[in-house]
């Protein structure tokens, strides 16, 4: 259900475009194609005017309308000196198709991992639908509030899987002051009716980013992750990561292309974490 309500949502931004024209000597002016791409983009960029200017965060996802094209690198220390390896982090394609909409296509991550040896797989499909309820630029009070609607496909392979569909409802907020801005998200994960629930659980999530701005292109931060476990194989179990880091950008590269990266360190700080520490690599390419 969560898939057909991402597919019936993004399917209802329609878009219309004209056919080539030709002159009245018969000579075709050319496709409406360019017009429609040009006219798109000009769109894209008033509906980001109309929000805060703010870098988006290492690992909180952020409350903002993004267009780019994003790769993560995750390198995950875990109990026992175990070592999980992210080729993609999930990432992938995020657009901006209508007033207020963005849509996040994930790429599956290619993980490895030293135990069990020889289980290196791609992870499920990841897909997300923010609609921006409330914003304002700068200028007019520097905030913004918006809703997620986010899926997990159970598509990776057998050591990279969840095993279940997974819809992670998600609010999220921001306000800025000058230079200085938080952002946050607090989102719960509820897998689908086939799911035992003393395995997934519904754990909860709550991201908070402090980040301030240094000499235009500098954002260093610092993030708390925090998740409880009401539930499933971890119940009880309350994780707290502090993730200091910075990103750099937005470095443009041609017109509206550009190219932003970061970087940042997640250490476990309460008893029991899933794992102990994950250093971040982050590369965007906003367009």
């Amino acid at each position: 259900m969560a898939v057909v309500a991402l597919v019936l949502m993004a399917g209802n931004v329609a878009w219309a475009g004209t056919d080539s024209t030709t002159s009245a000597s018969g000579v075709t002016t050319g496709s409406s194609d360019d017009g429609v791409i040009a006219n798109w983009l000009q769109s894209v960029t008033k509906i980001q005017s109309e929000q805060p200017g703010w870098a988006t965060p290492v690992v909180t996802v952020t409350p903002r309308l993004e267009q780019e094209f994003r790769y993560d690198q995750f390198w995950e220390y875990g109990t026992g000196g175990h070592e999980l390896n992210s080729y993609g982090g999930g990432k992938g394609l995020e657009f901006i198709p209508a007033q207020n909409i963005e849509v996040i296509l994930g790429i599956p991550a290619y993980e490895t991992r030293d135990n069990p040896g020889g289980t290196g797989g791609f992870s499920d499909e990841n897909l997300l639908l923010k609609y921006r309820l409330l914003s304002a630029n700068a200028e007019h009070g520097n905030y913004i509030l918006t809703a997620f609607l986010g899926v997990t496909l159970p598509v990776g392979s057998d050591y990279n899987t969840g095993h279940h569909e997974v819809t992670t409802p998600t609010i999220a907020f921001g306000k800025g002051w000058g230079d200085f801005d938080i952002q946050s998200t607090l989102g719960i994960s509820v897998p689908d009716t086939g799911a035992p629930r003393n395995q997934a659980g519904t754990p909860v999530a709550f991201n908070t980013t402090l980040q301030y701005r240094l000499l235009t292109y500098i954002w260093p931060e610092v993030e708390f992750n925090y998740t409880w476990y009401p539930n499933g194989e971890h119940e009880g179990l309350n994780q707290l990561f502090i993730t200091p880091g910075v990103v750099l950008g937005k470095f443009v590269i041609a017109h509206r292309f550009g190219c932003t990266v970061g970087a940042g360190c997640q250490l476990a700080v309460t008893q029991g974490p899933t794992y102990y520490h994950n250093a971040i690599l982050t590369m965007r390419f906003p367009f």
